[in-house]
């Protein structure tokens, strides 16, 4: 049965699909090109260009440093996982990951193959060249202490926040150079009515994204469920991640030519040398 107060929403939510898409009509200079269909899952890495490789545990971070053309792989060799990732620029930490940004520039949500991830200051820190999964959140956030003692019996289980206060200490940092987050393999999507809804068939074992670092970054993982994922048990798997030389971005790159938006933002990075 229709009321009102359901009505009025869904009217709401009609009034702000038509502004957005009259904005990003207005926005757009060009048509955006096409991305490519998700990566097949049990893409190699040449031997050669790894550098290092991480097993991060269910339930703990890691953080390491990335150089411009580095490349960091993701994957769920241990079964299904979400990653939480914040970045920092290496030389100059008050820049940080903006996933705000990162999803109004690029006028989507949908973060995949030929996406980037912009910074506060609207240059690109890193780029998907690879992507298997294509369910990603850049809107929800990561769990706390909260929402895990409201999910899980038999706690406290560790969760994103705290994992990050802490790798934002040992890197000299504190709680207020910690941005909102991007969260890999999170099958968030939201419904007709703007509720977040998890598809747990939108992300398999085997899964992995590759990003390639676009400045020199510092960049922290947590591998904590994430707070929509309505499994019942506190059981994060294993996450791989493998840091590598990333193949040379030739002038046809698509993360780099998929929008102006991208564009402008590479050339925001080439003023400082990257």
């Amino acid at each position: 049965m229709t009321t009102p107060e359901t009505t009025t929403i869904q009217q709401t939510i009609a009034e702000n699909r038509r502004r957005y898409e009259a904005l990003k009509a207005q926005g757009q200079e060009h048509a955006p090109r096409a991305l490519p269909p998700p990566s097949v899952r049990g893409l190699p890495l040449d031997e050669a260009e790894i550098l290092h490789t991480e097993t991060i545990p269910g339930g703990w971070y890691w953080t390491t440093e990335l150089h411009a053309g580095d490349a960091l792989r993701l994957a769920l060799d241990h079964g299904p996982s979400s990653v939480a990732l914040v970045a920092w620029n290496a030389a100059d930490t008050s820049e940080r990951l903006n996933y705000a940004d990162t999803v109004k520039v690029q006028w989507s949500a949908a973060l995949r193959k030929g996406r980037v991830l912009f910074s506060d200051m609207g240059r690109v820190m890193l780029s998907l060249i690879e992507d298997s999964c294509c369910a990603h959140d850049a809107l929800t956030g990561g769990s706390n202490a909260a929402s895990n003692a409201a999910r899980y019996a038999n706690g406290p289980h560790r969760n994103t926040r705290d994992n990050l206060v802490l790798a934002a200490l040992k890197a000299g940092l504190d709680r207020r150079d910690i941005p909102a987050l991007i969260t890999f393999f999170a099958p968030v999507s939201v419904g007709a009515e703007g509720r977040f809804t998890w598809n747990e068939a939108g992300r398999r074992a085997g899964d992995f994204v590759d990003l390639r670092a676009e400045m020199d970054l510092v960049v922290t993982l947590s591998n904590c469920p994430h707070p929509l994922d309505p499994a019942p048990d506190y059981a994060p798997n294993p996450v791989t991640a493998t840091r590598f030389r990333a193949p040379h971005p030739g002038p046809d790159d698509l993360c780099r030519t998929a929008t102006i938006e991208a564009v402008r933002g590479f050339s925001n990075n080439a003023a400082i040398g990257f």
